[in-house]
């Protein structure tokens, strides 16, 4: 699975890419977590409001940061 985590380096893209990587670990998800942080890369996946979480190549979450438990269900989907 490859998670992507999109923002420019705000402090709530920072917090996303956190929670995220505490998420993978407690649910034991074979993943690999990349952060993009350049706004063409951010832009060529369809995102205009960071922070945004894309797992498998599907944006899943845009314009906030989840909490541990939804990203946790998302990724076991």
């Amino acid at each position: 699975m490859e998670i992507k985590v999109l923002g420019t380096g705000c402090k709530k893209c920072k917090t996303l890419e956190e929670v995220t990587k505490q998420a993978v670990s407690e649910t034991g998800t074979d993943a690999t977590v990349i952060k993009i942080e350049d706004m063409l890369e951010i832009m060529k996946l369809g995102v205009l409001t960071t922070p945004a979480l894309v797992i498998d190549g599907n944006v899943v979450v845009k314009g906030r940061v989840p909490s541990l438990s939804e990203i946790k269900e998302l990724i076991q989907k």
